[in-house]
C-alpha cells in the first residue's frame, strides 16, 4: 500500500489520477456573484 498501489490516495497522486479516493476538487461559485458586486441598489 504506497505509490504502486492503485486504490490508495498516495497512489493515485503518483499516477496522477482521480477516482473515490481523491475526487476532482469543484469550483465553487465566487463570492462577487453571490452578493452580486457591481450591481447598485435603484435609488427611490
Amino acid at each position: 500500500m504506497g505509490k504502486g498501489d492503485k486504490k490508495t490516495k498516495r497512489g493515485k497522486i503518483h499516477r496522477g489520477t482521480f477516482g473515490n479516493r481523491r475526487p476532482r476538487i469543484k469550483k465553487r461559485p465566487s463570492i462577487e456573484k453571490k452578493i452580486s458586486v457591481g450591481h447598485k441598489a435603484t435609488p427611490k
